[in-house]
């Protein structure tokens, strides 16, 4: 599966991505520091600096798109303005994922934004045909040494779109036509996330939990928690520390967000045996 990353900051999400098996294609962002990091271990892929500048005249179509967008109008470290904060790029994001029309869209935010826009998020989406479900995941759940709610968006197309004869590519009307249902697939993918779809409080699924037993074991896809300060979880003395704590603290624990990616790459290993029967 291939993947593109919005607003990328220093590639959590896209290292949960490539654990999972995934490929990243391209990256866009836009902060100078974390771009000398995507470039120091993403050489080879494209990099954007600027959403604005991504269409599908000039961007390879991946099968998902990620993207965590910008938090502060939704953080209670800020004034929590929501969507009439200027810095509001989710529909910078929409307008991405209506033009290249990806199978997934993963989006990632604070646990605020549950109460600021989750429901334009959704709403938006699910107008597109997508289907989605939305979980509360915290990283001391992975082991870190934090609390870290994080709020992720998990959203798919539905394969009834293709049988269709609605590629990506087509013209609006007919992506309009394609959407103008909610695929039988789609439904059965989304409810693989949940535990309940009956209950409306937000939930960790099945998968997530034997996700934990097995897969995001620090010691088997990444290094275990190295020792740092209490606070500030940067060294004193290293170079460019502000720069880096302004980093980490935009950044994804990418074992936090490793169970939905991989749960996406089963999911789909799963449909491609199914059609292949």
């Amino acid at each position: 599966m291939t993947v593109g990353s919005l607003f990328t900051g220093i590639g959590g999400i896209d290292l949960a991505a490539e654990w999972a098996g995934m490929k990243i294609i391209w990256q866009c962002e836009i902060d100078p520091f974390c771009q000398k990091v995507l470039r120091k271990h993403w050489p080879e892929v494209k990099l954007y600096d600027d959403i604005r500048k991504i269409n599908k005249s000039n961007t390879v179509c991946p099968d998902v798109i990620v993207g965590g967008f910008p938090c502060q109008p939704y953080s209670i470290a800020g004034k929590r303005r929501g969507k009439e904060d200027d810095r509001d790029l989710w529909p910078e994001m929409f307008r991405v994922v209506k033009e290249l029309r990806p199978t997934w869209v993963v989006g990632e935010n604070v646990a605020g934004f549950i109460n600021l826009g989750l429901d334009r998020t959704i709403s938006d989406l699910e107008s597109e045909g997508y289907e989605t479900q939305t979980f509360i995941i915290p990283a001391c759940a992975v082991n870190a040494p934090h609390r870290r709610d994080r709020t992720f968006i998990v959203a798919h197309s539905g394969r009834q779109l293709r049988k269709r004869g609605v590629q990506r590519g087509t013209d609006e009307m007919e992506v309009r036509k394609g959407n103008a249902y909610k695929s039988q697939r789609s439904s059965e993918v989304c409810r693989y996330f949940i535990t309940n779809s009956k209950r409306k409080r937000l939930q960790r699924s099945q998968w997530i939990q034997k996700s934990i037993q097995f897969t995001h074991d620090t010691e088997k896809i990444g290094r275990q928690w190295e020792s740092e300060p209490d606070v500030g979880r940067v060294a004193n003395g290293v170079p460019n520390r502000v720069d880096r704590l302004r980093a980490l603290g935009n950044a994804v624990v990418p074992q936090q967000i490793y169970p939905i990616m991989k749960a996406i790459s089963l999911i789909e290993e799963q449909l491609a045996g199914e059609l292949n029967v």
